[in-house]
């Protein structure tokens, strides 16, 4: 598998299937990498695209550099990749944080790479609650818990996180042994990234973002995540980008494109045909 190297010389992990087929690049979650797209890339190839998603710095095999995980730098490395493998007539989907990354490569880079862009679970437009964005899902004294409950201990936190990840109510939606492989995922992340990067997707605001978006965009979202709930995130992505789809996926949790696997692949795949 081909390495990218960004502007500061960090070297991204890139799987790339190849082929003639219009690309569609995966962006990974937090704190996973590339491999948590196993359940669509066999479906995304078996249609005839070409499938190529990379692992965030500090996280999956990528480089841990010790910075760089602000959304200008992780735009700026998504960019990489596009003009590294040369990518045009694109389809960007980021799920969870990679939202981040699709809204602000849109916003400092431009469409002319892009077909089309997906929001699957995503952050925007923005999370951190205030004054200034009251509707945000996330308040203060959860944002710190957060970051106390990573610094205090991996192992425990990563546990109960990947739980939450795939529970719709109080029901688990995945199996233990893929709950585990999340988790394994998960340790692979440096914890300046994971902590950076939790900063990052936290307090950034895409709400300048998103209206700049003008290419065809799909947005889905399970309606019983617990992380990034859809009432703050997924719909008011949708209310904010021009002409954009909505799927909600029922009972779904966070971690959808596992546990509801042919339903997120089914969108995707016709949102893809379009």
């Amino acid at each position: 598998m081909p390495k990218i190297s960004t502007a500061d010389q960090t070297e991204l992990h890139v799987d790339d299937s190849g082929g003639d087929g219009r690309p569609v690049v995966l962006i990974h979650g937090w704190p996973l990498s590339a491999e948590a797209w196993a359940d669509q890339v066999p479906a995304l190839t078996d249609a005839g695209y070409r499938v190529v998603a990379y692992d965030r710095r500090g996280f999956g095999r990528s480089d841990k550099p010790a910075g760089g995980f602000e959304y200008d730098t992780l735009a700026a490395d998504l960019k990489a990749v596009l003009e590294g493998l040369d990518l045009t007539d694109a389809t960007l989907v980021g799920f969870s944080m990679g939202g981040g990354e699709v809204a602000r490569y849109v916003a400092n880079h431009g469409q002319e790479r892009l077909h089309s862009v997906v929001f699957a679970g995503a952050i925007p437009p923005f999370l951190l609650k205030s004054d200034r964005n009251p509707d945000g899902p996330l308040d203060e004294e959860t944002a710190g818990g957060l970051r106390s409950g990573l610094e205090a201990s991996r192992d425990d936190f990563f546990d109960e996180f990947m739980t939450n990840f795939f529970t719709a109510g109080e029901e688990l939606k995945v199996t233990e042994e893929q709950r585990q492989q999340a988790v394994a995922l998960c340790h692979q992340s440096d914890q300046a990234a994971a902590l950076g990067c939790m900063g990052a997707f936290g307090t950034t605001d895409f709400r300048q973002d998103l209206p700049k978006i003008s290419v065809p965009t799909l947005v889905i979202h399970g309606d019983s995540d617990a992380i990034v709930p859809f009432e703050g995130s997924g719909r008011r992505t949708h209310e904010a980008v021009a002409g954009s789809e909505l799927v909600v996926v029922e009972d779904a949790p966070h971690g959808f494109n596992t546990s509801h696997a042919d339903e997120f692949n089914a969108a995707l795949l016709d949102f893809l045909a379009k």
